[in-house]
């Protein structure tokens, strides 16, 4: 192949070899790449976004009220489920593949000449993060909504000096072996995104994280707005949708109805929602926010996100939960819903055979699987559990996943490595009524996906 002449097939292979030659950088290197880049969108306004659980949805709830204002709106997301251009997004578009093709040579350029000069071809994450700013500068987007990728301080998107506004979703045990073993040590990374001036508005659920990013912004001289679950009364879960309203002087007297089942929903809008409304003040516009609200709540009421409390037809849900917190929330709304439903608690408790669901569960190895499965295995007593392997090198082989299993349930566990064999097995063992969950892994998402497809400066508001 001649140099830059690439088809979008060979520069999606080009990307997923990346991590094969090189390696994470600190964040000089990303910046002196930005940089060479001409420093995409750095005029734009951004929020940035952190967090263990939730990032992702906070960030489609900022969209969603940013475009529901008229504003034109960037939004780089990881992982993808199945396509790579899943992770550029403009106005909630994936970008085209030729699009992608057209940045993809540009950035290529860039960091050939970074790694024929020494300074070492960009990471995986760097070169699509380089790819989404380029393309959010060639489309003159008003807002960027950036997602961190791992952890927070060291991230790659952190190489954004200005941000318009800083967001911390919930805080829990993941990545413990790149970010600490303790909530307090990944809260302290998740709030390393935090800059002087800069607000930030986070989950204050939690009091071990609350109290570390508190700190931390006053260190840095951040303005912080901490949001508790007293923002917000829910009104409504089942499995199609939560419905909310807010505790505040803006728009008590509306009704949010998200079309994700999920509790912890709520918390995401609210942190959305909190965000816009400082934005707006800031560019003079606090006496608009009581009359947009209901506009922002018709905007949320057609969202959707893939991977999260995802129904597929009358009976599968697909949770992209891969940690032992996303697990727990997991569980509450399954919990919620199924009492929506006409369920008694002691009824799930009891899980009857003839209504409990089949689980269809893999993992990577550097998640706390074994603590997940625990979880699981208490919280949503299955009629049976599929444990599976996932597509990637960090699989953990069915095998050690069925002997987990069989360590904390006396429940069948059936072991299939194929996927297409696993989602059989748990048709043929669900009951008429009975749901089929899907979860451990976002990779174990996408592949569900795929299979089922057929194939695989605030101011200025």
């Amino acid at each position: 192949m001649i140099k830059g002449q690439f088809t979008y097939e060979e520069a999606v292979a080009y990307i997923e070899k990346i991590p094969k030659f090189t390696k994470k950088h600190p964040l000089w290197h990303t910046r002196e790449f930005l940089h060479r880049l001409s420093d995409p969108a750095m005029d734009a306004r951004i929020i940035h976004v952190a967090g263990t659980n939730g990032k992702g949805s906070v960030c489609a709830y900022l969209q969603a009220i940013l475009m529901a204002e008229g504003k034109k709106t960037g939004f780089f997301t990881s992982p993808h489920l199945v396509s790579v251009n899943e992770r550029i997004r403009i106005n909630n578009q994936q970008i085209s593949d030729e699009r992608f093709l057209e940045i993809f040579k540009e950035v290529e350029e860039v960091a050939g000449q970074m790694e024929e000069e020494g300074l070492g071809h960009p990471s995986y994450f760097e070169f699509l993060f380089g790819m989404g700013m380029l393309t959010f500068a060639r489309e003159k987007v008003d807002y960027i909504i950036l997602e961190t990728g791992l952890g927070g301080r060291l991230d790659a998107t952190n190489a954004v000096e200005h941000p318009a506004a800083c967001v911390i979703t919930s805080i829990s045990l993941d990545h413990t072996d790149i970010l600490g073993d303790t909530i307090e040590k990944i809260a302290a990374e998740k709030a390393g995104i935090l800059k002087k001036d800069v607000p930030v508005f986070f989950d204050g659920s939690c009091k071990k994280s609350s109290d570390v990013i508190r700190k931390t912004a006053e260190s840095v001289g951040a303005p912080c707005r901490e949001i508790s679950k007293n923002a917000y009364e829910i009104r409504e879960v089942d499995w199609k949708h939560i419905a909310f309203s807010r505790v505040n002087a803006y728009d008590k007297d509306v009704i949010y109805e998200i079309p994700l089942c999920g509790c912890y929903q709520a918390m995401n809008v609210e942190l959305a929602l909190e965000t816009v409304e400082y934005l707006m003040e800031a560019a003079g516009r606090k006496k608009e926010i009581k009359e947009r609200s209901r506009v922002w709540a018709e905007a949320l009421a057609g969202i959707t996100w893939e991977g999260r409390m995802e129904r597929i037809g009358d009976h599968m849900i697909l949770d992209g939960a891969h940690n032992p917190g996303a697990i727990a929330a997991f569980a509450e709304s399954v919990r919620e819903a199924e009492k929506s439903a006409a369920v008694s608690q002691e009824t799930l408790g009891a899980e009857l055979e003839e209504e409990a669901p089949v689980v269809v569960f893999s993992a990577v190895a550097d998640k706390k699987y074994e603590e997940m499965i625990q979880d699981l295995c208490t919280q949503i007593p299955a009629r049976c559990y599929v444990v599976t392997e996932i597509e990637d090198k960090r699989r953990v082989p069915a095998e050690e996943l069925k002997a987990v299993f069989e360590r904390y349930t006396d429940r069948p566990v059936l072991e299939r490595k194929e996927l297409k064999d696993a989602l059989r097995t748990a048709e043929q063992n669900r009951s008429k009524e009975g749901k089929i969950y899907c979860l451990g892994s976002l990779y174990l998402v996408g592949m569900v996906k795929k299979l089922l497809a057929g194939g695989g400066n605030h101011a200025e508001f």
